[in-house]
């Protein structure tokens, strides 16, 4: 199964001229390839997968991406509370 992960942009740059950006998962950041997306900016949503920036994100299907993952990450935290 293969998962890609909504996170909004925070910062690119160039590392051994490779498009690096650096991504806000919620909290917590990371650094994906950004090579494949054209014109992509500061405050821009992607999907991320794989450590890959792989498409970006009109901003409303973002926010409605990461509310509907939020509640999955809420559900699968009360099912293991309870065990």
């Amino acid at each position: 199964m293969c998962l890609g992960v909504p996170a909004r942009v925070i910062k690119i740059y160039s590392r051994d001229g490779m498009r690096i950006a650096v991504v806000d998962f919620e909290g917590i950041e990371a650094e994906v390839d950004a090579t494949f997306i054209e014109n992509l900016k500061e405050g821009d949503y992607v999907i991320v997968h794989a450590g890959i920036a792989i498409e970006k994100l009109d901003p409303k299907e973002a926010e409605e991406s990461i509310r509907i993952w939020r509640e999955m990450l809420e559900v699968l935290s009360e099912e293991l509370r309870s065990r």
